[in-house]
């Protein structure tokens, strides 16, 4: 890879600077000499060929948007020059050929998980709160702060034991340079040390605003969310806390969880605040009852289990210019060897698709699931257009910033974190992925509400990338942070995981990367490593409720 400019694909009439260019300079791709007519900042992309107003765009070799007005070779790509624009997609019948990686290093491997008598293996073993209506939140935040405080899960000691420095240090008298000064105590890996239950990963509570209110569906699609996370392979037991009114009651959620999993044999504890006798004996009676289950849980340890027991969500967020190029690509290449291995692959963030349907179609093994993908988007994308948006409108400002000018260059770039295997399935949002191979779910590209729904669908560990940082986890799925680009792991390093800026530095390939991605996801599955973002107990959950979220 030249160090500093990229042509993505032979077709391409773009290319991206790898490093910050300068106007006036000239540069060289293969045989092809550019002049540099502005500043080109890193992650950002300049024109190959004069083009006029309507012209197409083509980057990932294909259609990512049109030029709104006279070009020239060497200009800077903007918002201003061009606006989104992808390719039609239309079903073709299935010719794909498919070349598996060589998976010879990997073959035989295994991880050390939790066994569940479905069959299904878990990378982690957590304790699950549930509240069926957000009446009970404040109820979970009281059982939280004592279950945390005593069994060893809190990381907010740290800061507790911060201010109360700080505080200390006022009361003496200490000036402002003084309390600046002062470090924080304790850093999270060194509080695993203080849990009570050595083989309980953690205790996690679905704080949300739903379950009343709102119309009925909401109430409905919450209720299959939720079992599904009652059933997840990470969970070992749940404690359920209903109001008793609301619209999603608790037979709505049984019922549910019976049509997910008729043989659900988990430790389930339901407790309705309307039936108890005051909000202490309620509260008190949830905490014993799961302290008994706890101990049970606490039984369970990690045996070895076949890769192919993995499930992986690929997810990306915070994404910037080189995120298509560097991370998502070396993700990808691992969603291939994990599925040439037998193991289960997640691609959802269906915003983040547009311009790369086609290809997806192409690559999707069975016809009714091909038209199922199409229908999907098709509603999602006239959902949003009659609300007066539009799948257009998914860049954010930080990744326009970023070099990431339209959906359309933003979604090929996403689309390459699900490798180039066939795809085996598409799943509506809280449908269980139930076949081998690479999946797809239906999830908006909000990064918390596509987490959550990659988890509903039974992801087990989530890689996600991101080139400007985020703190986004998941109470019972690990997520796995991979920078796009040296700067950040510097900068943010507290949050990463691992740096694939070694392939915008030409120090490692794609399928290097790749290899070294699935070398962590085994030691992440078996506990020897714990994600950052677990460490900081980074446990978000926002339910989507079908509405225009992109």
């Amino acid at each position: 890879m030249s160090t500093k400019i990229l042509k993505v694909h032979p077709d391409d009439n773009v290319i991206v600077a790898l490093t910050a260019l300068r106007a006036g300079e000239t540069v060289q791709y293969q045989d092809n000499y550019y002049l540099l007519t502005a500043d080109i900042p890193a992650k950002h992309k300049f024109y190959t060929t004069d083009m006029q107003t309507g012209d197409k765009v083509i980057m990932y070799g294909t259609l990512v948007g049109k030029i709104q007005f006279p070009v020239k070779a060497g200009w800077l790509m903007t918002t201003d020059n061009l606006k989104h624009a992808a390719a039609p997609y239309h079903f073709k019948p299935y010719h794909y050929q498919w070349q598996a990686p060589d998976i010879s290093k990997f073959e035989g491997l295994t991880f050390n998980g939790y066994h569940r008598k479905d069959g299904n293996v878990g990378t982690a073993n957590y304790w699950l709160f549930i509240p069926t209506v957000f009446c009970e939140n404040r109820n979970l935040d009281v059982i939280k702060e004592a279950l945390h405080n005593e069994l060893g899960y809190a990381v907010t000691e740290k800061y507790k034991s911060y201010t109360h420095q700080l505080v200390e240090a006022y009361q003496n008298g200490a000036d402002t340079a003084t309390m600046a000064a002062i470090p924080i105590a304790l850093e999270p890996e060194v509080l695993k040390t203080k849990r009570l239950f050595k083989n309980i990963d953690g205790i996690k509570f679905l704080n949300h605003q739903g379950g009343c209110g709102g119309i009925r569906q909401d109430a409905a699609i919450l209720s299959k969310l939720l079992a599904a996370y009652a059933d997840h392979p990470n969970v070992a037991g749940v404690t359920l806390l209903s109001l008793g009114c609301q619209n999603l009651q608790v037979q709505d959620f049984l019922d549910d969880l019976k049509e997910r999993n008729p043989s659900f044999d988990k430790k389930l504890y339901i407790f309705e605040q309307q039936q108890s006798q005051s909000e202490a004996q309620l509260i008190t009676t949830a905490i014993r009852q799961t302290f008994e289950g706890l101990i049970e849980a606490n039984q369970i340890e990690r045996q070895p289990a076949p890769l192919s027991k993995l499930c992986i969500g690929v997810k990306c967020g915070g994404s910037d210019g080189f995120s298509g190029i560097s991370a998502n690509p070396a993700v990808g290449y691992c969603a291939d060897l994990l599925v040439a291995l037998g193991a289960k692959v997640l691609l959802a963030e269906f915003p983040e698709l547009c311009g790369a349907e086609q290809d997806i179609i192409d690559r999707t093994k069975d016809e009714a699931a091909a038209r199922k993908f199409m229908k999907l988007m098709s509603a999602y994308s006239q959902a949003a257009e009659h609300a007066g948006s539009g799948f257009h409108m998914n860049p954010s400002p930080g990744n326009i910033k970023d070099g990431l000018i339209t959906d359309a260059i933003k979604s090929n770039g996403a689309a390459k974190k699900g490798g180039t295997s066939p795809i085996e399935d598409v799943l509506d949002y809280t449908e269980p992925a139930l076949k081998a191979g690479l999946n797809l779910v239906c999830t908006p590209g909000n990064d918390v509400e596509a987490t959550t729904g990659k988890a509903a669908s039974g992801a087990t560990l989530i890689l996600f990338t991101t080139g400007l940082g985020t703190p986004t986890g998941n109470p019972v799925c690990p997520v796995i942070k991979i920078s796009t680009n040296n700067a950040l792991t510097a900068k943010m390093n507290d949050i990463i995981d691992i740096n694939a800026g070694s392939i915008i530095a030409g120090e490692k390939t794609i399928e290097q990367m790749g290899e070294d991605i699935l070398n962590y996801c085994i030691r992440a599955a078996s506990g020897e490593v714990t994600p950052k973002s677990v460490l900081l107990n980074q446990d978000d959950f926002i339910p989507w409720k079908r509405g225009i979220s992109l």
